[in-house]
């Protein structure tokens, strides 16, 4: 899956689409976690996919349309720098014309940008802003073709490059209203129970009239909205495979013409819960009865930060038996709050609880969720009879959530007072959430 369809598809509107899009990158990756990560880096090109360009308004000059082209690389162990994007906008003749910015060199219809400093995917920065317009002349429906390679300085081996012929963005030119959102930008170090207002402005940027429109927002499970407006439907999701989630779809039957702006009869407004803690607040715009000419400026995810805690524990047990008895060892994992969390981004599950197998015992069951390990992290053949297990717990927990792992183990050999050390662990870092670091520790005693 190319990287900016990825982007497109963790989007909180998209419902349970998007959530079992989010348990499946969970789940089918099945990280290591901490203290496991291989010593390996990628360059990446994220490119807008197949955007649209607007023809110019009664036959007047188009407009251009910005198409940031990003590199990011994978392990924050590296510092990459001196990323170099060559463009290549050969495909475009007849079709678009292109404005390189002051970073990149050109030389015809090709250009080589320079990125100083390439950051780590998911996080900002490394971008290239193309300006690209229609073609004078050009029709609706042609279509052109512009293509990427990347080299940066860094990694494991010293440099860096893109997986060749895999990055492409593909332009067509079009006719049609284009809806984009304009918002304040996200929001951190918000207190759980306030009211932040979150205004936003919807602007046609095409050159047909949206003729009505819709507004869709998606509310993470911290957020509840304030003020209530006649034009919207209210929903929310159970929460009972997915992270719970407010809606609300808006109808606003009036014209907007190109270059015509809308804002809500109010600003809108954004309760914090008490469980609030890493919250987002996703809005996306379609006009009626027509298709948007597309670009991302039609979405956007407001990340809103609460200076809130959510305190994780696990807890071991104590078991006994005879040599060649097999027992059941439950660790139970638990988050006493007060904020939930979710991540509602990569799809990460939020923790592992890791069990370091006893001395003299062999495990001959693991939940489908746990995965077998060596003592390192490495992959371990057999589900059975490994000396390590991550187990993995969804993408989000509640503030009361609990998560009971039931282990089977076989007693090879009596050891008075053998333990195993059973831990949580984040997919990477640390918890910065956790108030108290001393109950993500505990011991599995047999005997």
């Amino acid at each position: 899956m190319r990287a900016d369809s990825v982007r497109r598809a963790l989007r909180l509107g998209a419902c349970t689409t998007l959530a079992a899009g989010l348990v499946t990158l969970a789940l089918t990756t099945a990280p290591a976690f901490a203290g496991t990560q291989q010593e390996t880096d990628q360059l990446w090109i994220t490119a807008p996919y197949e955007p649209t360009l607007p023809l110019g308004i009664d036959g007047g000059t188009p407009p251009s349309r910005t198409l940031d082209v990003r590199l990011n690389h994978d392990n924050a162990h590296f510092t990459v720098t001196d990323g170099r994007l060559t463009v290549d906008a050969s495909g475009l003749a007849g079709v678009a014309e292109i404005t390189w910015p002051d970073n990149c060199a050109p030389s015809g219809a090709t250009a080589v940008c320079d990125v100083p400093e390439v950051p780590v995917t998911g996080t900002t920065g490394g971008e290239v802003h193309l300006q690209v317009r229609a073609a004078d002349g050009a029709a609706v429906g042609a279509r052109g073709r512009i293509t990427f390679e990347a080299t940066a300085t860094g990694g494991p081996d010293g440099v860096l490059t893109a997986p060749q012929d895999s990055f492409d963005t593909t332009v067509t030119v079009a006719s049609g209203p284009d809806l984009g959102l304009t918002t304040g930008g996200d929001i951190e170090h918000a207190q759980p129970g306030s009211t932040q207002t979150l205004p936003f402005t919807l602007t046609n940027h095409g050159n047909e009239t949206a003729h009505g429109f819709t507004v869709k927002m998606t509310a993470s499970y911290g957020l509840r909205y304030a003020n209530r407006y006649d034009a919207c439907v209210y929903t929310t999701s159970s929460g009972d495979e997915y992270a719970p989630m407010s809606y609300a779809t808006c109808t606003f039957d009036q014209d907007l013409a190109p270059g015509a702006s809308f804002e809500l009869p109010e600003p809108l407004q954004i309760e914090l819960t008490r469980q609030a803690l890493q919250e987002r607040l996703d809005i996306s715009a379609q006009p009626l009865g027509a298709t948007d000419l597309g670009g991302y400026d039609d979405y956007v995810a407001l990340q809103i930060g609460a200076d809130n805690t959510a305190d994780f524990s696990v807890t071991g047990a104590a078991v006994t038996g005879a040599a060649g008895e097999t027992v059941t060892a439950p660790l139970t994992f638990r988050n006493d709050g007060p904020g939930w969390l979710g991540n509602l981004g990569s799809g990460d599950p939020v923790a592992a609880v890791r069990l370091i197998v006893p001395p003299g015992t062999t495990v001959t069951g693991a939940p489908a969720d746990c995965y077998p390990r060596t003592l390192s992290g490495g992959s371990y053949p057999n589900r059975t009879g490994a000396p390590r297990y991550d187990c993995e717990l969804p993408y989000w927990v509640l503030e009361n959530t609990e998560r009971s792992f039931a282990f089977t183990l076989r007693i090879d050999t009596v050891v008075r007072g053998a333990t195993g050390e059973v831990s949580i662990h984040p997919p990477v870092g640390e918890f910065p959430h956790d108030p108290d670091g001393t109950n993500n520790t505990a011991v599995l005693a047999v005997n």
